[in-house]
């Protein structure tokens, strides 16, 4: 059993910055991929960065500049750091790991982005 648990969301000023970090437990045997998701009120959960095992990455485009994935995996954790944060930033952030080939997601992470 794997689970996905996020942390480092909250209420942030624009222009501030915030880090999530999403810690993986339990049978890990192979990490292939890691991403974030956000999810805006009244909208579609989007991707917002994904990042491979070899360190590949891309983002969407409305944070490119502004947003780094990262992954550690020998601590089975991944990170979002989220810099001139914008309104239109708000949200629940979810993780998410393909972990041999598995879709494993988190509970979700509240950012809200104030004007």
């Amino acid at each position: 059993q794997v689970q996905l648990v996020e942390s480092g969301g909250g209420l942030v000023q624009a222009g501030g910055s915030l880090r999530l970090s999403c810690a993986a437990s339990g049978s890990i045997s192979s990490i292939i991929t890691m991403a974030w998701y956000r999810q805006a009120p009244g909208k579609q959960r989007e991707l917002v960065a994904h990042i491979t095992s070899s360190g590949s990455t891309n983002y969407a485009d409305s944070v490119k500049g502004r947003f780094t994935i990262s992954g550690d995996n020998a601590k089975n954790t991944m990170y979002l750091q989220m810099s001139s944060l914008k309104p239109e930033d708000t949200g629940v952030y979810y993780c998410n790991m393909n972990i041999y080939y598995r879709n494993y997601w988190g509970q979700g992470t509240q950012v809200t982005v104030s004007s």
